[in-house]
């Protein structure tokens, strides 16, 4: 069956600034601790670990991981999303954040445990570039994991913003094609929604 959209069919999407970036970065910033108790949960961060979110918006998730014990770095390209995040995380938490994209995630080789992508991969410009870069900075044997909304085949507008079932089979065929191993796709449900994950290895 043939593929409608790509599981990054929103990479034109304008990037967030100004007014409306900022009441994007402040909504955000709440409703989203169960996506990042998922993230952990499908990864298996531990304390002492480091964690890079691709994509951190607000830093929810960043925070979540700091709060648990991990060392987190928040990747996104919108000075908008890091300045909120940086206002709403405490100076002395294991946390930073840089300007940065899945395609060019500003670390070193084999430089962290796990890597997260949390509703921002359907925005990815390019899914071949942004998991080649997700397998350098894994250390071998690390974790990537994508978590994305749930979507019904046709939905538009906000709606339309994750991924149909389809969807989600193309990103973990991807996910394997990339070298990832022991791809896996999970769905969950959070309150009223469901989500819908792929969790893979880079191999040691």
């Amino acid at each position: 069956m043939p593929i409608r959209q790509a599981p990054n069919h929103h990479a034109d999407h304008p990037g967030f600034r100004g007014v409306s970036g900022l009441v994007a970065a402040l909504s955000m910033a709440i409703g989203r601790q169960g996506d990042a108790r998922l993230a952990v949960r499908l990864s298996g961060l531990q304390r002492g670990q480091h964690v890079v979110d691709v994509g951190c918006g607000p830093g929810v998730a960043v925070r979540h991981a700091a709060r648990i014990g991990a060392v987190a770095v928040g990747v996104d390209p919108a000075p908008v999303m890091r300045r909120v995040a940086r206002l709403l995380t405490s100076s002395a938490a294991p946390i930073r954040y840089e300007a940065g994209t899945a395609e060019d995630i500003p670390l070193g080789d084999h430089a962290v445990a796990v890597v997260w992508s949390i509703a921002t991969v359907h925005h990815w410009t390019d899914l071949d570039a942004g998991l080649r870069e997700a397998r350098r900075v894994l250390e071998p044997g690390g974790c990537f994991v994508a978590v994305e909304r749930r979507v019904e085949p046709g939905a538009r507008g906000h709606g339309s913003h994750g991924w149909t079932d389809l969807q989600a089979h193309a990103f973990a065929e991807q996910c394997a094609a990339t070298g990832f191993v022991d791809v896996r796709l999970d769905t969950a449900r959070r309150g009223r929604r469901l989500v819908v994950s792929v969790v893979a290895r880079s191999p040691r």
